[in-house]
């Protein structure tokens, strides 16, 4: 959907830039080269135009991560808690003498057998 109504600034500006060129082929001196850089500048801005539509249309309406609700980074960030603060979150450090309760348990030791 996207394409079509980028189409229709890209074919003003075409139109245009063809005017333009159609012009200048008429006129003289600074005024030839003037209109002659507008009507080239009229088809690189359709072009653009052009490009635009298709690069938006690859998204198909995904935004990008670094504008969103979180300030600046988004929701790049956002597992802390609520004040911003990424290091107090969901996974909280533990002190350095403290056992890793996240680890997983060693092999198991043998039970003693008796003879």
């Amino acid at each position: 959907m996207i394409y079509f109504l980028a189409l229709i600034p890209a074919t003003a500006l075409t139109i245009a830039g063809y005017f333009v060129l159609f012009l200048s082929n008429r006129s003289e001196g600074a005024f030839r080269t003037f209109s002659k850089y507008l009507g080239f500048w009229a088809f690189a801005l359709a072009a653009l135009v052009v490009l635009g539509a298709i690069f938006a249309a690859a998204h198909g309406g995904h935004h990008c991560p670094m504008i969103g609700e979180r300030g600046m980074y988004g929701r790049m960030h956002a597992r802390g808690n609520e004040s911003g603060d990424t290091q107090s979150g969901a996974n909280p450090q533990a002190p350095a003498g403290a056992p890793n309760p996240a680890a997983p348990p060693g092999p198991a030791s043998p039970s003693p057998q008796k003879p």
